[in-house]
């Protein structure tokens, strides 16, 4: 194929079929705009609906003669510098399972890094697979995890040879990233494949000062969200693969087991026209979002109350191997209150919406997509925060566990906890009963607790404690926490 990438085929095929006067006597009902309730049409434009049209039978043939959809996935595999990407509307919670399946099957051991996406765990519920929990490395002192190391996913295939291949997650919510060369090293010794949940690494590919973006790194299947640290719409992913490890029939197949047959082509265009974006400017992007994150970084740690944290609090032996600046994590502590206290302010008296929160940080994250003029508002916000912060009422504590005290044991695979017979029980006497439920503080989405899992004291009085507080827990099957539901199984 002849690389040309101030080409975007999904859009052009969409400005075509607008010009042809297409008439589609099939879904969607709305017909171009023309039965859609007008309040709506009101709110959200009539262009939305305009490009709201079927993949198959409609942006392309009945048979997809055109390849636009090829042609589109093609242009973003040599961007990126893959061998085979292939597009979702699903976000990268269905590319993530998708992956999993294609790397191993039921009662089949992957090695996981534990800081997994709750994602993660739904795939080993809906698969079978077996995990074996690889540790993060724990920042106990600021109640943090960053990814395991190399030598960390070689001790766990040391003790379990038979397991079919490693996933991690690399960058985290948090910017910290992994060696992932060295973890790649890893795996191919042992002739399997490395999966790396890079749905925080849109940007890595475009600019050199960040941390190696998977495919450089030599990983087999890197899945990406475009729409977090990209310009792509809300649920816009891609999975990305290359080597022989993984036959590419295979991911696919897998990926259309879990797929919609109704793929969003408003979410296709956003993909397609990201690509474009970034291949010709993505260089000069990245490189003046990362100028603004070096001045924000700076200006909010002149504010009394506020650190941000930084490639020196993240990057050490023992801890993180690399650091993305863009997702400013900024450390209240000092303040008196906690993340959740500081985020609800933020949205009630300065129309501000933080991403991470927790029981001591708030997320500021930074795209190409920001400007003096939204740092400005960001930064008058948060020394906003810091003079208000001695008049807002005192939270209840969050008592965080140890990195110890964190891990429990898997009792059963997380799949027959999940749809095994189960119980629902007071949180008091939970302890010491095999969880049948997956409890996520959102974000980021790492759950605290896994189907499967025998649950412990303190790892309850962290949920008890952090919902007081106002931990956001959405699944959760009691949205108040009294209760928790198990296994009718006490022991394995």
């Amino acid at each position: 194929m002849t690389v040309d990438h101030t080409r975007a085929p999904v859009l052009e095929a969409l400005v075509e079929y607008r010009r042809a006067g297409q008439l589609s006597f099939t879904p969607p009902g709305h017909k171009q705009a023309r039965g859609a309730d007008p309040a709506v049409r009101e709110v959200l434009g009539d262009a939305v609906f305009m490009g709201d049209v079927l993949a198959s039978g409609g942006l392309d043939d009945r048979l997809m003669r055109r390849r636009v959809l090829q042609r589109a996935e093609e242009l973003m595999a040599d961007a990126v510098h893959a061998e085979h990407t292939f597009f979702t509307t699903c976000g990268s919670s269905l590319s993530v399972k998708a992956a999993m399946l294609a790397v191993a099957g039921p009662h089949e051991k992957l090695l996981i890094g534990r800081d997994a996406h709750k994602s993660v765990v739904a795939g080993l519920v809906l698969s079978g697979i077996e995990p074996v929990w690889v540790e993060p490395r724990w920042d106990a002192q600021r109640g943090i995890a960053h990814p395991p190391s190399a030598e960390d996913f070689d001790k766990a295939f040391r003790a379990h040879p038979d397991a079919q291949g490693a996933l991690i997650t690399s960058p985290t919510p948090y910017g910290a990233s992994a060696d992932l060369r060295s973890v790649a090293d890893v795996c191919h010794r042992r002739g399997v494949p490395l999966v790396v949940d890079e749905a925080w690494g849109a940007h890595l590919p475009f600019h050199a000062d960040l941390p190696t973006w998977a495919m450089d790194a030599g990983a087999d299947i890197c899945v990406t969200s475009i729409h977090k640290m990209g310009s792509g719409l809300e649920q816009g992913s891609v999975f990305h693969l290359q080597g022989d490890l993984v036959p590419p029939h295979l991911l696919k197949m897998r990926a259309d087991l879990l797929g919609t047959t109704s793929p969003s082509v408003l979410i296709y265009a956003g993909l397609d026209g990201w690509r474009r974006q970034m291949a010709l400017h993505g260089h000069d992007l990245v490189g003046d979002a990362l100028r603004l994150a070096g001045e924000v970084r700076s200006a909010i740690e002149e504010m009394d109350g506020l650190h941000v944290n930084d490639r020196a609090d993240f990057c050490a032996p023992g801890l993180a191997d690399d650091f993305d600046p863009l997702p400013v994590i900024i450390d209240i502590a000092q303040l008196g209150i906690t993340g959740y206290q500081a985020a609800d302010w933020l949205r009630e008296h300065r129309v501000i919406d933080a991403h991470l929160t927790d029981h001591r940080r708030i997320g500021a994250q930074l795209t190409h997509g920001d400007d003096e003029e939204t740092v400005q508002q960001l930064l008058t916000a948060l020394k906003d925060l810091t003079h208000a912060a001695p008049d807002l009422p005192d939270a209840p504590g969050v008592d965080v566990p140890s990195p110890s005290e964190l891990r429990m044991e898997q009792a059963l695979l997380p799949r027959d906890a999940f749809f095994g017979p189960a119980e629902e029980v007071p949180v008091a006497k939970a302890a010491g009963r095999i969880a049948a439920e997956m409890i996520t503080p959102y974000p980021p989405g790492i759950p605290a607790i896994l189907p499967g899992e025998r649950l412990t004291e303190p790892v309850l009085r962290y949920l008890a404690t952090g919902h007081a507080a106002g931990m956001n827990l959405p699944d959760a099957a009691d949205a108040e926490l009294r209760t928790i539901r198990v296994t009718e199984q006490h022991s394995a």
